[in-house]
C-alpha cells in the first residue's frame, strides 16, 4: 500500500509540474506584493521594510524538506491555517520533490501558491550536525557582495552650500550564508550629502549594520549578535520588524508572531544592537531573551533632556551631525512561551532606559500623554488558537503606569473560497511603548479604539475579491485635531485573471477629521482613490502593464483632484531583463498627490509621490554576466510642466526636471 501511494504521488507531482511550470516562470514576487500596499503604506515607508526583509528571504529561500513551523510563520503573507496545512502535508508526504506539490496543500489558494514559490525550495534534506564542520563552512557556504550607487544629474541647494558631503548615495553589503542556519554580514550605507571619512564619519560610511545569526543548533533555536530585530505577539510591546497595513492584514488574518531576525538593511531605525536568543527548554516551552545598547539621535532641550527622538538617519549638515548619537538607549526583554499543537500563550516583558530623560514640549494638548522620563516597562500576554476553519489571536499589554492596550482578532474560513476577519483594538491614551508597532489608524499605539472587518473571496479561480471596513475613535486630541475625533476607512479590491490577462481594480474611501483654519470646528476630509490596472503577458518573455489612478479629496464642499496614467513594458530572457515605464500625472495640489510603485533592483524600493503636472519615465536593465556576476542599472527622469524649481530649502533644485542613475553590482560565490 505504501509503495502504491508513493507511486501515485510521483505521478501526481509530474502532472502538476507540467501544468504549473509556465505560470510559475512568469510570476514576480514584487509585482504580487505591491497589490497589498495602499498609499499610507508607501507614505509611512514600512512597505519598504517589508519588501527588503522579503528580498533577504528570496536570496536564501526556505527548504521545505528541512523547515519548521516558526520559519514558515516568518513569511507575513501566510495565514495560521496555511502554515498548519503546509506542516501537515510535510508530516505525511515529506520529502517534497517539486514546488508543484503545493497545489495539494489544503487551504493554500492559487495566488498564495504563486507568491510562496519565490520564498521556498524543494531542496535536499540533510540531517545537520549540531555544529557545522570547517569543511561545511568552506565548501557549502555562499558569499554575496552587493555594491549600489546613485548618481544624480542635478545639484540641490545643499550640494552647493550646506551639505558636508558629496551628492552621491552609495552602500555596500556583504553576506555569508549556510543552509539557512548561519547568516553573517555587514551593510555600510551613505546618504547623499553626508560626509565620508570626515567630521564624525572618520570610519567612512555614516551607518554600519553588522550581524551574525545562527539557527537550529540543538536546543538553541536562534542566536543573533550585532544588529537584529524582534517581534513579539501582535506588536503591543515589541515589534522592530515590519507591520502589515490594512489590506495586507487580510493575508495573515491577524496571526501573531514571535521571531528574531538579523537586521541587514540600510535603515537606521527599528532595530536593536546586542544579543538575542531563543532556547527550547522543553518540547512545548521556549524562552526568548535579548539585551541591547545603542546610541541614537535626539533633539535636546536647553536643560540637556531629550525633546524628540530622531529616526531619519540623515547627517548631512552641522546641525544634523550635532544630533548624531547624542543619546544612549538600553533595552532588556524576555518572552516565555508554551505551545501545544495550535494553541499557544506567551508572557512578554520589555524594559527601556535612556541616559537622558525624555521631556517633550507640553505646549499642545496632543502631547499631554507623551512618554516622559528615563525608564519604561511594558508587559503583555499574547495567545492564540486555530484549526482548519477558525483562528483566534490576541494580546493584552500594560505599561508601568497601569495603562492598557489590547488587540484581538478572529477569522473564519466560511468555505474554501470565503474567509472573514474581525479585529478589535483598544489603546489607552496613557499607554506608551517605545518599540510597539501594531495595527492602527493613528500615528502610534496610543489613544485609539477601533474595529475592523475584512473579507477575502475566491469566487472562481479567475475572480478574487478583497475588502475591509475600519472605524476608529480617538478620545483625546491628536496632531491637528483639538478635540476627540473619528476616522473611517473602506476598501474594495478585485482581480480577474484569465490566460494571459490580469485585471486589477481597487476603490478606497478614507475619512479623516482635523481642525478648520480657525481651530474652532472639526471638519471631515474625505479621499476617494481609484486604481485600475491591466497586465498582459504577450509572450512568456514579454509583459505589458497599463495602470490608471485617480483621486478626489473633498473638504468643506471643495474638491482637489489628481490623475495618473502609466504604461510599463517588461522583457526578460534567461540572462537579461529590461523594464521601461512611462507615467503622466496631473493633480491640483499636494493633498491630491498620487503614488506609484516602480520596479527597481535588489534592496532598492521606490514608492514616489507625484503632484502637480508632469511625466515620469524609467529605463532599467539587469544582466547576469556568467554564474557569479550580475549588473543592474536604472535611469529615472521626472519632468515637471508647471514649475521651474523642484523642492525647497537645501533640497531645492533650480530646474524643472531631475534625473538619477542607479547602478548595482552583485557578486555571488
Amino acid at each position: 500500500m505504501a509503495t502504491f501511494a508513493g507511486s501515485m504521488k510521483q505521478l501526481m507531482v509530474l502532472w502538476l509540474m507540467m501544468m504549473t511550470l509556465p505560470v510559475a516562470a512568469q510570476s514576480d514576487w514584487q509585482e504580487s506584493l505591491r497589490e497589498w500596499l495602499t498609499a499610507e503604506d508607501m507614505e509611512e515607508s514600512y512597505g519598504e521594510e517589508l519588501l527588503e526583509q522579503l528580498e533577504e528571504r528570496v536570496q536564501t529561500p526556505i527548504n521545505l524538506n528541512q523547515t519548521s513551523r516558526e520559519e514558515l510563520e516568518a513569511l507575513p503573507f501566510l495565514t495560521a491555517q496555511q502554515v498548519e496545512g503546509i506542516m501537515e502535508y510535510l508530516d505525511h508526504y515529506k520529502p517534497v520533490r517539486s514546488l508543484s506539490e503545493l497545489q495539494m496543500v489544503k487551504g493554500l489558494d492559487y495566488h498564495t501558491r504563486r507568491l510562496l514559490q519565490h520564498f521556498v525550495v524543494a531542496g535536499e534534506e540533510r540531517k545537520p550536525s549540531v555544529w557545522p564542520t570547517l569543511d561545511d563552512l568552506l565548501k557549502r557556504g555562499h558569499h554575496r557582495l552587493t555594491l549600489t550607487g546613485k548618481i544624480p544629474f542635478y545639484e540641490r541647494q545643499g550640494d552647493r552650500n550646506g551639505y558636508l558631503g558629496y551628492k552621491y548615495r552609495h552602500d555596500l553589503r556583504y553576506q555569508y550564508t549556510l543552509d539557512n542556519r548561519i547568516k553573517a554580514g555587514i551593510t555600510a550605507a551613505q546618504d547623499a550629502g553626508e560626509p565620508f571619512f570626515t567630521n564624525k564619519n572618520g570610519w567612512g560610511y555614516d551607518q554600519y549594520n553588522y550581524y551574525v545569526q545562527l539557527r537550529d543548533f540543538g536546543r538553541l533555536e536562534e542566536l543573533n549578535l550585532g544588529h537584529y530585530r524582534v517581534q513579539m505577539g501582535l506588536g503591543l510591546v515589541m515589534n522592530t520588524s515590519f507591520r502589515l497595513g490594512k489590506l495586507a492584514m487580510l493575508q495573515t488574518m491577524g496571526r501573531s508572531m514571535h521571531t528574531l531576525s538579523a537586521h541587514s538593511s540600510r535603515s537606521v531605525s527599528d532595530h536593536l544592537q546586542g544579543v538575542a536568543a531563543t532556547v527550547r527548554i522543553a518540547q512545548q516551552w521556549r524562552v526568548t531573551a535579548f539585551a541591547s545598547y545603542q546610541a541614537i539621535d535626539a533633539t535636546l532641550n536647553d536643560n540637556g533632556s531629550a525633546r524628540t527622538l530622531l529616526y531619519s538617519g540623515y547627517h548631512r549638515t552641522p546641525t544634523e551631525l550635532e544630533k548624531k548619537h547624542n543619546t544612549e538607549e538600553a533595552d532588556l526583554g524576555a518572552s516565555i512561551g508554551w505551545k501545544q499543537g495550535t494553541l499557544h500563550i506567551n508572557a512578554n516583558a520589555v524594559y527601556t532606559h535612556y541616559d537622558r530623560p525624555l521631556q517633550p514640549q507640553q505646549n499642545a494638548l496632543y502631547r499631554a500623554y507623551a512618554a516622559e522620563g528615563n525608564d519604561f516597562l511594558n508587559m503583555s500576554l499574547d495567545y492564540g488558537w486555530n484549526n482548519h476553519r477558525w483562528a483566534f489571536s490576541g494580546e493584552t499589554a500594560l505599561n508601568k503606569k497601569g495603562a492598557v492596550a489590547l488587540i484581538h482578532t478572529a477569522n473564519c474560513k466560511v468555505t474554501d473560497q470565503l474567509s472573514l476577519m474581525l479585529l478589535h483594538r483598544y489603546y489607552d491614551k496613557r499607554y506608551t511603548a517605545h518599540h510597539a508597532n501594531s495595527f492602527r489608524e493613528g500615528s502610534g499605539i496610543q489613544n485609539e479604539h477601533g474595529i475592523y472587518l475584512g473579507a477575502t473571496w475566491q469566487l472562481v479561480r479567475s475572480w478574487y475579491f478583497q475588502g475591509y471596513m475600519d472605524y476608529a475613535h480617538f478620545s483625546w486630541p491628536r496632531y491637528q485635531v483639538s478635540a476627540s475625533s473619528d476616522a473611517f476607512d473602506a476598501l474594495l479590491a478585485a482581480r480577474y485573471s484569465r490566460k494571459r490577462w490580469t485585471w486589477n481594480m481597487r476603490y478606497r474611501m478614507h475619512i479623516r477629521q482635523h481642525d478648520n483654519d480657525t481651530k474652532k470646528l472639526i471638519i471631515n476630509q474625505t479621499s476617494h482613490r481609484l486604481r485600475m490596472a491591466v497586465d498582459w503577458s504577450a509572450t512568456p518573455t514579454l509583459t505589458l502593464r497599463t495602470q490608471g489612478d485617480g483621486v478626489v479629496i473633498n473638504e468643506q464642499g471643495s474638491n482637489s483632484r489628481g490623475v495618473m496614467v502609466g504604461q510599463q513594458v517588461r522583457w526578460q530572457q534567461q540572462w537579461l531583463k529590461v523594464t521601461g515605464t512611462l507615467a503622466w500625472f496631473h493633480s491640483d495640489d499636494y493633498d491630491s498627490r498620487l503614488y506609484q510603485y516602480e520596479p527597481s533592483m535588489q534592496y532598492d524600493f521606490s514608492f514616489p509621490a507625484y503632484y502637480g503636472h508632469g511625466i515620469r519615465y524609467i529605463f532599467m536593465a539587469q544582466a547576469d554576466i556568467g554564474k557569479h556576476l550580475a549588473l543592474a542599472t536604472k535611469l529615472g527622469v521626472t519632468n515637471y510642466f508647471d514649475r521651474s524649481i523642484i523642492g525647497t530649502g537645501l533640497q531645492q533644485i533650480d530646474q524643472s526636471s531631475m534625473a538619477d542613475l542607479l547602478v548595482q553590482l552583485n557578486v555571488k560565490l
